[in-house]
């Protein structure tokens, strides 16, 4: 028996340890092998593309020493660009195919105005062309040169001059094409390759530099604010020279394209100059609409220098809409847009005079608009208010929001638009009597402005109530020292490096629609750095929200409002109370930057700010009497004839 029970016990051990493996076993394997055939495959791959990339870039090596001993093989003067400056037998680019694979190759030839002997110079200055010790000074054939003193004599001979030619200044080159810089870049059309492959050289004429009947040109380009734009784009044309162009270029990182040897030709040079995103500038021809261009056609002086100064910027937007006085749009309203920017005179020719329709809900988007200030009118309406003013002074790079609001055309109408005289902001709540012999009504100017320009009383103040006080700061910031003045303080000579200042709550009524923020000194000292004052905004829809969040002007509160970036984002819109947080820094502890004051531009509804329209009058003369609180009354008198605009300017007390 005992035998037998240890002959069974055996059998069912050996059967427990045959059992298979469960799924979670299984699951993990597979797991455990994917991972180690991905790892492989991906390596597999990126050894491949490693390999192919390689292959790529020596077939693009190979092509660009080919590229660049065919050009040192060409005569110096066919090296350049058909069209282009210098002018040669090449194309810009071309496209070539090696091995079943597409290439495309872009050519750059400049002429280069060597220092040695001097350089085509605007300023006069010294450039130190001057020749050695022991050489002389000789002009032949229109160049100068330097040569031994064994020499001389046997040029002297030939009809050479002792001296340089022309110019006083020995180191003004006249011909400054000296050599010429050759640039070959190589990319695959069909690699997704991102950066090219390029190759350069020089190359320096056998005898002889330069053609006496070439002068040179240099092209400026800036901003709006005087500062200098680089890689911009320039198209110059000339059908009028021999040879003829038709080249592009880019500003270098003085934002300036130095062009050194073209044909002379007076006014014979079209140009125009762009950038992505920006405004473009250019010359223009005389015609029936504009017979004298206040930018005409370039001209080159032979043996002399032209320069030329060119303005773009960020291009701006603005978002119109046309409504009436209970806030319903007016749909198909015709639009006028008038800048004040003229690109000829005698007549006075406007770059921008644009007539439009808006869609059927009232609204039009003008793009790609240059800064400028700009007036609307819209056909067969009067405009009897505007949100902000229709008279509008558009920052580069900006996207300003327009409300119009229209009434029936009346033949005799006046529209008072009262602003203050410091910051040019409408004042809200101002009374305009308007009277005549047989006529007198009086309006009040809507909702405007909120704002401070005192902090003098110190902080604590949660809800606005004295205009002189705030509500917290960081102990960086210097309210007493200057009356009506926030600097950042100052200790035994030294500003603190930055400081920020927050506001009490704002009370703008129901439905506010922010439009600007302002404040004044715009321009701080130059020392103080970029951007050294700057403000975000919180809002709410009670005076004791969870908390304030300040945002700037792309609704996040990673951005902030600057002096280039003034129109108040969308996403407080609605929102009754209002806060401000002021940001001061500066890049030197010597200077700091200031504020004087703030305000804030809004309406509500359909009320537009500082403004009042008076319809049904007569052709005749109208006195005008404007007043409001802490400001001294102005009187004015106007004619009215036809729909008659009047802005009055209200002085502080």
């Amino acid at each position: 028996m005992s035998v037998m029970k240890n002959f069974h016990h055996t059998i069912h051990t050996s059967q427990q340890r045959k059992h298979g493996f469960s799924l979670l076993e299984i699951v993990v394997a597979v797991g455990i092998f994917a991972i180690f055939a991905i790892g492989i495959y991906s390596g597999i791959q990126f050894v491949f593309k490693l390999v192919y990339n390689s292959r790529i870039r020596i077939i693009e090596t190979s092509l660009l020493n080919e590229q660049i001993e065919s050009i040192r093989n060409m005569s110096f003067y066919d090296v350049g660009i058909v069209g282009g400056s210098p002018s040669g037998l090449l194309e810009r680019t071309v496209t070539t195919t090696r091995n079943k694979i597409d290439f495309e190759i872009t050519r750059t030839i400049r002429n280069i105005d060597d220092a040695f002997d001097g350089v085509i110079n605007p300023t006069g200055e010294d450039s130190g062309g001057e020749c050695q010790q022991s050489q002389t000074e000789l002009c032949h054939s229109g160049s100068t040169l330097c040569v031994g003193q064994s020499a001389v004599q046997g040029h002297l001979n030939h009809g050479d001059t002792e001296g340089a030619c022309g110019a006083a200044d020995p180191a003004f080159d006249n011909q400054p094409s000296d050599y010429k810089f050759v640039d070959v870049e190589v990319i695959c059309t069909s690699c997704n390759q991102q950066v090219p492959v390029s190759m350069s050289t020089y190359l320096a004429p056998r005898f002889l530099e330069g053609d006496p009947t070439h002068g040179a040109l240099f092209i400026h380009v800036i901003n709006a604010s005087g500062q200098i734009v680089q890689g911009a784009t320039v198209h110059v044309v000339s059908t009028a020279t021999n040879p003829t162009y038709d080249f592009y270029d880019t500003t270098d990182n003085d934002g300036k394209l130095a062009i050194v040897d073209l044909a002379a030709g007076i006014e014979a040079y079209d140009i125009t100059v762009t950038k992505a995103g920006y405004t473009s500038d250019q010359t223009y021809a005389p015609t029936v609409e504009n017979p004298n261009p206040s930018k005409p056609f370039g001209t080159v002086v032979a043996q002399n220098l032209t320069e030329l100064y060119f303005t773009i910027d960020a291009v701006s937007q603005m978002s119109v809409e046309t409504l009436n006085a209970y806030c319903v749009p007016v749909g198909s309203t015709d639009i006028s847009l008038v800048g004040t920017k003229k690109i000829g005179a005698s007549p006075d020719v406007l770059l921008i005079d644009l007539s439009v329709t808006a869609d059927g809900n009232g609204q039009y988007t003008f793009s790609d608009l240059a800064w400028d200030t700009y007036q609307f009118m819209v056909s067969g309406y009067d405009i009897i208010g505007s949100i902000p003013n229709e008279r509008i002074d558009l920052l580069p790079g900006v996207s300003q929001p327009v409300s119009l609001i229209i009434g029936s055309a009346s033949t005799h109408a006046l529209r008072v638009d009262v602003v203050d005289s410091v910051t040019g902001q409408p004042i809200a709540n101002a009374s305009v009597l308007v009277t005549s012999t047989s006529f007198s009504e009086e309006k009040i100017t809507g909702v405007g402005t909120v704002g401070q320009t005192d902090w003098s009383s110190g902080s604590g103040q949660e809800t606005i109530g004295d205009n002189t006080r705030f509500f917290d700061d960081d102990s960086n910031v210097d309210v007493l020292t200057s009356a009506g003045n926030i600097s950042l303080r100052d200790t035994f000579g030294q500003y603190a490096a930055s400081g920020w200042l927050e506001s009490s709550t704002f009370d703008l009524g129901l439905d506010a629609t922010y439009q600007n923020i302002i404040w004044e000194p715009l321009s701080q000292p130059i020392e103080t750095g970029d951007d050294s004052m700057r403000f975000q905004i919180a809002t709410a829809s009670s005076t004791s929200p969870a908390s304030w969040n300040y945002l700037g002007p792309d609704g996040t509160d990673s951005s902030y409002y600057t002096a280039v970036d003034t129109v108040i984002s969308d996403v407080h819109m609605g929102d009754r109370y209002m806060r401000y947080t002021a940001y001061m820094s500066t890049a030197s502890t010597t200077y700091t930057p200031t504020l004087s004051n703030v305000s804030f531009t809004y309406t509500n509804s359909c009320t537009p700010p500082g403004q009042i329209y008076v319809g049904g009058l007569s052709a005749t003369d109208y006195d005008v009497t404007v007043s409001a609180t802490g400001y001294e009354s102005e009187y004015s008198s106007v004619t009215v004839d036809g729909y008659t605009k009047l802005t009055v300017s209200l002085q502080g007390v």
